[in-house]
């Protein structure tokens, strides 16, 4: 008996969200990954049942990271600003490509003395977000340290990552192109993702987390055709600095869908 209400309707992802800048993307194609379209209208997507990953969201102390979380999930903005003490999170449901599929979003405090306990929720992450405030320079200096941290606990080569730039709304666009500039520079490092937000008005929120959930659903599913040897023979992998290695190079005749 299935317990849970329908996906709703804004939460059904057909296509792949689009990157906001392509100077710092995790990468740049149209489309899913064509063995993932062709595994998802197959069904064959390994685990049956619904698929979550976990995505932690770390950044300095009131950058935003909470208004984030509470604008996508709740469509809500609380200017009275309460800091998340330890951790906490929230679930959000989807379809991709007809299949269900989750985020767990889990929103860490920012406060020095809550750190330890903070960390010990990091292991396991499928991406994770580095928030900083666009108005202030020194929560991009330490967004770097806030990645290493989350790193102690993951493995670097398979998990997602994203910078994120909040409170938009409160810059200038002078102000926010010199930001931008420096915050594009430290994302290419981290080679993480880039975007800027506002959690007051509502901008790039749901486009940003659109294209977490699509990018962490594809990333799942190629793991797992892998894990089951699904790669067809003749299947290539390029890695180039400009690519991910995760997208393999199809033969010249491109069959209708994979085996």
């Amino acid at each position: 008996m299935n317990i849970l209400a329908p996906v709703r309707r804004d939460r059904v992802l057909a296509e792949l969200p689009q990157c906001l800048r392509k100077e710092a993307a995790l990468h740049v194609h149209k489309d899913f990954h064509p063995r993932v379209t062709c595994a998802c209208q197959e069904h064959r997507t390994g685990t049956v049942g619904f698929k979550i990953s976990k995505v932690i969201v770390v950044g300095d102390l009131s950058v935003g990271k909470t208004c984030l979380i509470n604008r996508f999930c709740k469509d809500t903005f609380d200017k009275n600003y309460k800091a998340t003490i330890g951790v906490d999170f929230e679930m959000e449901r989807f379809e991709v490509l007809g299949i269900p599929f989750s985020l767990q979003l889990w929103d860490t405090a920012g406060q020095e003395r809550f750190k330890c306990i903070a960390s010990t929720y990091y292991r396991g992450a499928q991406a994770i977000i580095i928030v900083f405030n666009l108005n202030d320079v020194a929560s991009l200096e330490h967004t770097k340290q806030w990645l290493a941290d989350a790193l102690k606990e993951n493995d670097p080569s398979s998990v997602l990552l994203f910078l994120v730039g909040s409170k938009k709304d409160l810059s200038t666009p002078a102000q926010y192109l010199l930001m931008e500039k420096d915050a594009l520079k430290v994302a290419q490092e981290m080679k993480a993702e880039y975007w800027a937000v506002s959690s007051l008005t509502g901008e790039n929120v749901r486009e940003f987390f659109f294209r977490v959930a699509a990018l962490t659903f594809e990333a799942t599913v190629l793991a797992e055709l892998e894990k089951s040897g699904a790669r067809r023979i003749g299947d290539v992998v390029r890695i180039h600095s400009d690519d991910s290695n995760l997208y393999l190079t199809a033969r010249k005749k491109k069959p209708t869908c994979c085996p």
